[in-house]
């Protein structure tokens, strides 16, 4: 994976100290959240920050706080809000989620998240032990980020994840014992002819009716669907 700065058309993320690399999963779900004028907003595993500056780039949130347990990504996070022209509006703690939660009073309106996925026992072998803990759910798991986000979240709030769909049914009962209710989903696919890889869920506590639709990235390689584009083209630099 590359560790070249990834630019962006308004933000540039550096990337070298990180153990994840800039993905379409993050990216996808700081394009694709709903954004309900929130003052307040909270990223969970903020990684390179990557979430954290597509919320700044499209909110006027006065508070944009990120969350990093990994120093190293912590740092590297840290690095990009301060080149970024929101490094105003952002802040980053270096805290476990626990910790956060035991310590932070504040309640936040929008909650995002891209958690760890690998629910597996099995850790590939390729990548590092840093990498592997960055990508697996053991290391966060989804019913601690359930409960501790919803210690977090305001009243009339919103949370917003990506996960793999093989883990929706699981993440979605999780989040009803907690009162979390979706109220969007967007399930998302490579292309039209395979299978379903992602879940995109944005939660609160109302329950109301469900908004479910599919996504399609791809037509053929590197020839990307219209609703990719439309959904994404604010911040890659070739759509």
């Amino acid at each position: 994976m590359s560790t070249k700065p990834f630019k962006f058309k308004q933000f540039t993320v550096a990337q070298d100290k990180c153990a994840m690399k800039i993905g379409t999963d993050g990216v996808l779900l700081g394009a694709w959240t709903k954004l309900d004028f929130p003052n307040s907003i909270l990223d969970i595993g903020t990684g390179t920050g990557v979430i954290a500056l597509q919320m700044a780039q499209r909110s006027f949130a006065e508070t944009i706080d990120a969350l990093e347990v990994d120093a190293n990504a912590f740092e590297q996070a840290v690095d990009n809000f301060e080149q970024s022209d929101w490094s105003d509006r952002l802040f980053c703690y270096h805290a476990s989620l626990q910790e956060f939660v035991d310590e932070i009073d504040d309640k936040f309106d929008l909650i995002v998240s891209n958690p760890p996925f690998y629910t597996s026992t099995c850790r590939e072998a390729d990548i590092d032990k840093k990498r592997a803990i960055a990508r697996h759910s053991e290391s966060l798991p989804y019913y601690v980020l359930l409960e501790s986000t919803v210690k977090l979240l305001s009243k009339k709030g919103s949370c917003v994840f990506i996960i793999p769909f093989s883990e929706e049914e699981n993440f979605l009962k999780i989040a009803s014992e907690n009162k979390l209710f979706p109220f969007r989903i967007t399930r998302v696919k490579g292309t039209e002819t395979s299978p379903i890889k992602r879940s995109l869920l944005q939660l609160s506590f109302q329950k109301t009716v469900i908004e479910i639709d599919e996504l399609v990235i791809e037509i053929s390689r590197h020839n990307y669907t219209q609703a990719y584009i439309n959904l994404t083209q604010d911040f890659y630099l070739k759509m």
